[in-house]
């Protein structure tokens, strides 16, 4: 019996349907089959979701003392950015335990830092 893909699924098809909610996100495959990533009109990263042994987990670009408070709040399911900058990356593992408004905020705060600069 063939093995599942990593992508597909109720979950997969949730934090896709979040991520690609914002304007002009992209959602591709660099990494392989096993990492999606997810980055904004101008090619800027603000997340990426992969999936090892049932569990689901997502890189996101947060506020350097935030991040920081996030992961004294949340041991286990907040750490620092898997492969990433420690400093403005968090993994989150996305297993039930984080309130869901909070994983969006998380999302949401991602993506703005990425965004382009406006200049008055």
């Amino acid at each position: 019996m063939a093995s599942p893909k990593p992508f597909s699924g109720s979950r997969y098809r949730k934090y896709k349907k979040m991520f690609l909610g914002f304007p002009g996100a992209r959602e591709s495959f660099p990494f392989g089959p096993e990492v999606a990533v997810y980055k904004n009109t101008r090619g800027k990263l603000f997340a990426l979701l992969s999936t090892e042994a049932g569990d689901w987990y997502v890189n996101l670009k947060c506020d350097p003392h935030w991040a920081l408070s996030l992961r004294k709040s949340h041991p286990g399911l907040i750490e620092p950015g898997y492969h990433m900058n420690k400093k403005h990356w968090n993994t989150v593992k996305l297993t039930g335990g984080l309130p869901p408004a909070l994983v969006r905020k998380m999302v949401e705060l991602s993506y703005l830092l990425v965004a382009p600069v406006t200049r008055r």
